[in-house]
């Protein structure tokens, strides 16, 4: 996963006020209890810090910080 999901982790803590250590990669976004409201705030600051455009469907409250982590990644390629 090179640096993407250290730096979601980041971004995690930073705008969202988590700790690093409560952070896993199987945690989904609705157990972080991260509304869609929430979803809506990262899919933005995501696109801004990595370069990339997302659509509306790319992160939802189900998936992991892992499976999110790689749908960024896989924009990164074709960026």
């Amino acid at each position: 996963m090179s640096d993407t999901y250290p730096r979601l982790v980041q971004l995690l803590v930073k705008n969202f006020g988590f700790e690093t250590d409560e952070i896993n990669p199987e945690d989904t976004f609705s157990q972080l209890e991260l509304d869609s409201l929430a979803l809506v705030e990262l899919t933005l600051t995501v696109q801004q810090e990595f370069g990339i455009k997302l659509s509306d469907d790319d992160l939802g409250s189900d998936d992991t910080l892992g499976q999110a982590a790689e749908v960024i990644e896989s924009k990164l390629v074709v960026a």
